[in-house]
């Protein structure tokens, strides 16, 4: 600036641009020592200082002005950029809180719950002790631990590594119907039992490979997804052959789920819906015709139709399931007092877990389970839509459509919006496999927030020089 302070301003309107100039030069300077602060980077912002300035206005000068001019207006830009980081870290750390509290509240409210379950379960002798609980910590805690080493990772890592776990996972499918390791009961055949360690659910692995798998293929094809080979037909190869794995353990609901979030990553990345619909309604139609020929869940839907003539039956557990929720009234009969979990609903501890928070805390904590869902999304959400690129986008949203679509078909089974199907609540229901994958999920979620990016407003420029007044200069 010293050097400048000699030019001579022969033109009025030099001398005034000048002038802005150097006020610009230290106002730069100014800025950048003073938002070393928090406090100063909330209290000065690029729309203050622009406001502040705009009425400056300029005349034509030189066109060795209006470079010096031009360079002045990047240098004060550099530091708009720092004042609006400061502002995405700001928000984003609400976003991530807000998602850390909804988790948190929800597993909390989950092993409160299950022990809960668990006192009746000592006397029907179910079960022994807080055998149950002290499962659920285990892997609570397990998940927490390498939860929070993912969140500290970068994810974009798993771009290259994708593939194999996704592979991994399918092996394990296989293993569920090995005649040793795999541990099957109520005729499916779902987990892997090892001595002397907790049994593992494959199909909760696959959910998470699937997911990475199909974001990393969508970022890698972005250009080609519109295509049919590309964009439809070699991601549902891959899918079919995880779905095929999975429904024939039989597992439908967590087929049914893998579908849903599988079709809606793939409408999202670009697929066309003239290529995606007619396999959609191949799908429905296979689906029906299996259900058409599965005696149990034909079953299920009957009583789903028609509860009242089928409530000692089939549909016995989510008429009582009902019950439960209608029994506790708005604050509930109070934390361990609930009547139902005294063998009237069977799986209390696992699928139908959220009947019992109706009748021991009433709706009030039934619709707070739901608030604290709603938020959860709509956090995944906002942390995949400021994603600093495709991969980080398509990943956080196919995290928030599992766990969005799981409790959705949860609650909705629980109470008889949908025909019974045994899925867990997310974060809620006794399931290690799953707690574990919930919580690797949400570590993943805020890998991706810490290297999320705001889009910032656009706004006129009241630095900008209009393109008149450079080509008459």
């Amino acid at each position: 600036m010293s050097s400048l302070a000699g030019v001579r301003c022969p033109h009025p309107g030099a001398r005034c641009l000048h002038q802005a100039q150097s006020v610009w030069m230290n106002l730069a300077v100014v800025f950048k020592k003073s938002l070393s602060s928090r406090k100063s980077r909330e209290a000065f912002g690029v729309r203050a200082a622009c406001c502040r300035f705009s009425r400056l206005k300029t005349t034509r000068a030189s066109q060795s002005h209006s470079k010096r001019f031009t360079l002045s207006r990047e240098r004060f830009s550099v530091v708009a950029k720092e004042v609006t980081g400061a502002s995405v870290k700001f928000s984003m750390k609400w976003i991530t809180t807000i998602l850390i509290c909804c988790v948190l509240a929800l597993t909390g409210l989950g092993l409160v719950m299950l022990y809960s379950c668990s006192m009746s379960m000592e006397i029907a002798k179910r079960a022994v002790g807080a055998k149950y609980l002290i499962s659920q910590l285990t892997f609570c805690g397990f998940g927490l631990l390498v939860g929070a080493v993912v969140a500290c990772t970068d994810y974009r890592r798993l771009k290259t590594i994708s593939p194999y776990v996704l592979i991994v996972a399918g092996i394990l499918l296989l293993l569920v119907f090995a005649p040793v390791i795999g541990f099957g009961t109520k005729g499916a055949r779902r987990w892997i039992a090892i001595p002397h360690l907790p049994h593992f659910q494959p199909s909760e692995l696959a959910k998470l490979a699937l997911i990475m798998f199909l974001a990393a293929y969508c970022e890698r094809f972005q250009r080609q997804m519109h295509t049919f080979k590309q964009g439809l037909l070699i991601p549902s190869c891959v899918i079919v052959m995880i779905l095929a794995l999975i429904f024939i353990e039989p597992d439908r609901g967590c087929t049914i789920l893998l579908a849903l979030v599988s079709a809606a990553m793939l409408v999202i990345a670009g697929v066309r819906l003239k290529f995606i619909i007619p396999p959609v309604i191949a799908a429905g139609i296979a689906l029906a015709f299996s259900l058409l020929h599965d005696p149990m869940r034909l079953k299920r839907i009957l009583a789903w139709l028609h509860p009242e003539e089928n409530k000692e039956g089939v549909g016995y557990q989510a008429y009582e399931a009902m019950l439960a929720l209608g029994s506790g009234g708005w604050f509930g009969l109070g934390l361990g007092n609930g009547r139902q979990k005294l063998g009237f609903v069977p799986e209390h501890h696992t699928d139908f877990i959220f009947s019992i928070i109706g009748e021991e805390l009433g709706i009030i904590a039934t619709l707070a389970v739901v608030v604290l869902f709603i938020a959860l999304i709509v956090c995944g959400t906002l942390i995949a839509k400021r994603s600093c690129d495709t991969f980080g986008a398509l990943l956080g949203l196919g995290i928030t459509f599992m766990v969005g679509f799981q409790a959705f078909i949860n609650i909705g089974v629980v109470t008889s919006t949908l025909p019974n199907k045994g899925m867990p609540l997310p974060f809620i229901s006794y399931g290690g496999s799953n707690l574990l994958l919930m919580l690797v999920a949400t570590g993943l979620l805020l890998s991706i927030s810490r290297f999320a990016v705001e889009p910032v407003r656009s706004r006129r420029d009241p630095f900008a020089i209009p393109t008149t007044e450079l080509s008459d200069a």
